[in-house]
Protein backbone atom coordinates (compact mmCIF):
# COMPACT_ATOMS: atom_id res chain seq x y z
CA UNK A 1 0.00 0.00 0.00
CA UNK A 2 1.34 3.36 -0.88
CA UNK A 3 1.06 6.26 1.59
CA UNK A 4 0.47 9.70 0.61
CA UNK A 5 3.27 11.22 2.84
CA UNK A 6 3.15 14.81 3.27
CA UNK A 7 1.30 15.67 0.03
CA UNK A 8 -2.12 17.77 0.47
CA UNK A 9 -3.77 20.45 -0.64
CA UNK A 10 -3.93 23.81 1.13
CA UNK A 11 -7.63 23.82 0.29
CA UNK A 12 -7.82 20.73 2.67
CA UNK A 13 -6.95 22.64 5.60
CA UNK A 14 -10.42 24.94 5.39
CA UNK A 15 -10.50 24.49 9.37
CA UNK A 16 -7.43 25.84 10.12
CA UNK A 17 -8.70 29.91 11.04
CA UNK A 18 -11.43 28.20 12.99
CA UNK A 19 -8.78 26.19 15.33
CA UNK A 20 -8.51 26.83 19.06
CA UNK A 21 -4.90 26.70 18.43
CA UNK A 22 -4.38 30.03 16.67
CA UNK A 23 -2.34 32.59 18.46
CA UNK A 24 -1.15 29.89 20.72
CA UNK A 25 2.58 29.98 20.55
CA UNK A 26 3.26 27.12 18.54
CA UNK A 27 5.60 25.77 20.31
CA UNK A 28 3.19 24.29 23.02
CA UNK A 29 2.37 21.68 20.48
CA UNK A 30 5.29 20.70 19.47
CA UNK A 31 7.46 19.73 23.28
CA UNK A 32 11.19 18.18 22.81
CA UNK A 33 11.66 15.37 25.26
CA UNK A 34 9.70 13.21 27.70
CA UNK A 35 10.71 15.22 30.79
CA UNK A 36 7.90 16.67 33.08
CA UNK A 37 7.72 19.83 31.51
CA UNK A 38 7.22 17.95 28.32
CA UNK A 39 4.51 15.86 29.41
CA UNK A 40 2.75 18.77 30.90
CA UNK A 41 3.45 20.91 28.28
CA UNK A 42 1.54 17.78 25.90
CA UNK A 43 -1.25 17.72 28.24
CA UNK A 44 -2.12 21.90 28.34
CA UNK A 45 -1.56 21.68 24.58
CA UNK A 46 -4.52 17.98 24.68
CA UNK A 47 -6.81 20.70 26.56
CA UNK A 48 -6.57 23.34 24.02
CA UNK A 49 -7.57 20.98 21.56
CA UNK A 50 -10.18 19.24 23.61
CA UNK A 51 -12.30 22.22 23.47
CA UNK A 52 -12.15 22.93 19.70
CA UNK A 53 -14.93 22.83 17.16
CA UNK A 54 -12.57 21.23 14.23
CA UNK A 55 -10.78 18.95 16.40
CA UNK A 56 -11.60 15.50 14.38
CA UNK A 57 -10.81 17.76 10.91
CA UNK A 58 -7.49 18.51 12.35
CA UNK A 59 -6.82 15.18 13.86
CA UNK A 60 -7.84 13.82 10.14
CA UNK A 61 -5.62 15.88 8.55
CA UNK A 62 -2.62 14.99 10.44
CA UNK A 63 -3.54 11.52 9.93
CA UNK A 64 -3.37 11.32 6.22
CA UNK A 65 -0.85 13.91 6.07
CA UNK A 66 1.37 11.66 8.01
CA UNK A 67 2.33 14.78 10.91
CA UNK A 68 4.51 12.87 13.26
CA UNK A 69 5.35 15.25 15.34
CA UNK A 70 3.48 17.52 18.17
CA UNK A 71 -0.22 17.60 19.15
CA UNK A 72 -2.67 17.50 16.97
CA UNK A 73 -6.54 16.93 16.98
CA UNK A 74 -5.99 16.49 21.02
CA UNK A 75 -3.71 13.56 20.32
CA UNK A 76 0.13 12.74 20.41
CA UNK A 77 2.64 11.13 18.49
CA UNK A 78 1.78 7.48 19.63
CA UNK A 79 -1.36 7.95 19.40
CA UNK A 80 -2.01 8.91 15.91
CA UNK A 81 0.53 6.34 15.32
CA UNK A 82 -1.96 3.32 16.49
CA UNK A 83 -4.73 5.17 14.60
CA UNK A 84 -2.26 4.93 11.31
CA UNK A 85 -1.57 0.99 12.04
CA UNK A 86 -5.61 -0.29 13.27
CA UNK A 87 -6.38 1.65 9.63
CA UNK A 88 -3.54 0.00 7.73
CA UNK A 89 -4.47 -3.40 9.23
CA UNK A 90 -7.81 -2.48 8.09
CA UNK A 91 -6.69 -1.76 4.73
CA UNK A 92 -4.86 -5.27 4.64
CA UNK A 93 -7.64 -7.43 6.10
CA UNK A 94 -10.45 -5.53 3.40
CA UNK A 95 -7.66 -6.79 0.57
CA UNK A 96 -7.49 -10.38 1.77
CA UNK A 97 -11.03 -10.47 1.88
CA UNK A 98 -11.83 -9.63 -1.18
CA UNK A 99 -8.98 -12.28 -2.37
CA UNK A 100 -11.33 -15.09 -1.04
CA UNK A 101 -14.25 -13.50 -2.63
CA UNK A 102 -15.04 -16.42 -5.68
CA UNK A 103 -15.41 -14.96 -9.18
CA UNK A 104 -18.43 -14.23 -10.74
Amino acid sequence: MTERRFRHDPADMWWLPEANCIGTDPELFFPVGTSEPSLSQVEAAKRICHACAVRRDCLEWSLVTFQDAGVWGGLDEEERRVIRRARRRSVVAETELDALQPAV
